[in-house]
């Protein structure tokens, strides 16, 4: 199998307190069809199991150079692949 390109290797954290996904995010997430009008998150081939411990997870974002939610990796146009603990991730410019 061939190894996907990326540039950046990602370790994935955990964290316990509630974290609230920016507006920006959520409109982008509502207009692709992945966040209904409630703000309920429908990401295909996800369980809801697996979305609960998603949305206790972040990043350290090396292209944006903060801390975000997993899940707003998760839908970025840089994000490669998550691979144990890591997410792979293309590293452009997101501007």
């Amino acid at each position: 199998m061939e190894e996907l390109e990326h540039k950046y290797e990602v370790i994935i954290d955990m964290t316990e307190e509630k974290q609230k996904l920016p507006d920006d995010v959520k409109a982008e997430l509502k207009e692709s069809g992945m966040m209904d009008d409630k703000g309920k998150l429908k990401l295909k081939g996800v369980s809801p199991k697996m979305l609960k411990k998603m949305k206790q997870e972040f990043v350290k974002c090396p292209v944006l150079k903060e801390d975000i939610q997993f899940i707003q990796c998760f839908v970025c146009p840089n994000f490669q692949s998550r691979v144990m603990g890591k997410v792979l991730c293309k590293g452009d410019s997101l501007k």
